[in-house]
């Protein structure tokens, strides 16, 4: 019986068929065109409280180190930023007072990234106007705000207003529930812990004391409590004549009146736990928009025909590199002919 031609037995050997097939996908690699294709992109708008409670340093940074709650939300911010798909926008903004101020309108975060991350590096309690902080007029002017850039709302707050609102006089939210999606972000620890104090220049002189703060909002009507005031005069002194105790020069975050506040607004809550977790509570949320992207399938075919090459050279049943040497009762491809 003849042996069989040689272009024959080459193409049956396995060898060259794996060569041959990484030749073609590398030549493909040159041709190949990206692929289009839609996912799902955030647009958001994140306002920050800057107010006097955010220097509480209940939370702990990863050297071990106590840290405030508004460095933690920077943090947790710049995360999300890093974790938003390209395409993705993000407007930043302050609240302190009772109003937010705007930074700048949505800016796409890869593009982008490097000046929105350093923006949100450089958030300061400095930079606060006032130092009121009326935590549900500034969500309710956050909201309008976001819905005037056609954006979600993320609004990170511990949700201590000062001076304390009027007992049981929560403020009414006019817009309508829903209309604008998002979070509502609890920064703080669930124990009480004091509120560092500062002098005009910014230097910490200590820490706030309960004579240093309105304990009670003695506005409109008293509590049901009143008549059982020392000095109560239904008249006069229908809050009692006694100097109002309370604990709001220590801090926490305040979790119910924020769950309230997202109920009448119909965004979501969350707590901030720590300087990351804010992409999934945010996407569980937020409404879908499709962003046009592109898939470069280049990488894959080189790697394919990197992983072919490699194939074409071991050996089948040892699994390692052959080095170019024939297998056992194999033909090879050539011979040397000595002169």
């Amino acid at each position: 019986m003849s042996a069989p031609h040689p272009i024959a037995r080459n193409l049956r050997d396995r060898r060259f068929q794996g060569l041959a097939a990484a030749s073609v996908l590398v030549a493909a690699t040159f041709l190949a065109r990206p692929l289009p294709l839609t996912r799902d992109g955030l647009e958001v708008l994140a306002v920050l409280d800057i107010t006097g409670s955010m220097n509480v340093r209940d939370y702990v940074s990863a050297e071990g180190r106590p840290t405030s709650r508004l460095e933690t939300a920077k943090a947790a911010l710049r995360g999300l930023v890093a974790a938003m798909p390209c395409g993705s926008r993000m407007a930043l903004g302050l609240f302190t007072e009772r109003r937010p101020f705007l930074l700048f309108t949505p800016i796409e975060v890869c593009g982008d990234f490097a000046p929105l991350d350093g923006a949100l590096a450089s958030l300061d309690w400095r930079m606060a106007w006032e130092g009121d902080s009326r935590v549900s007029a500034g969500l309710f002017r956050s909201v309008e705000m976001a819905a005037s850039l056609g954006t979600d709302l993320v609004f990170v707050t511990d949700g201590q207003e000062a001076p304390p609102l009027p007992i049981g006089r929560e403020p009414a939210f006019e817009g309508k529930p829903g209309a604008v999606r998002g979070l509502i972000v609890g920064a703080g620890a669930y124990g009480l812990s004091p509120i560092p104090r500062f002098d005009d220049r910014g230097r910490e002189t200590g820490f706030y004391g309960a004579g240093d703060v309105q304990q009670e909002n003695r506005f409109g009507p008293p509590p049901a409590d009143a008549e059982g005031r020392e000095g109560y005069n239904p008249r006069n002194a229908p809050f009692g004549s006694g100097a109002a105790t309370g604990t709001e020069h220590l801090s926490s975050v305040r979790e119910p009146y924020l769950k309230s506040l997202a109920d009448r607004t119909g965004l979501a809550y969350a707590h901030l736990d720590g300087p990351s977790g804010l992409l999934d509570p945010l996407r569980a949320v937020a409404t879908p928009r499709a962003l046009p992207g592109s898939l470069d399938i280049r990488p894959f075919l080189g790697a394919a025909a990197l992983l072919l090459l490699l194939a074409a050279f071991a050996e089948p049943r040892l699994g390692v590199l052959r080095l170019g040497l024939p297998r056992p009762g194999a033909r090879p491809f050539f011979t040397l002919k000595k002169v």
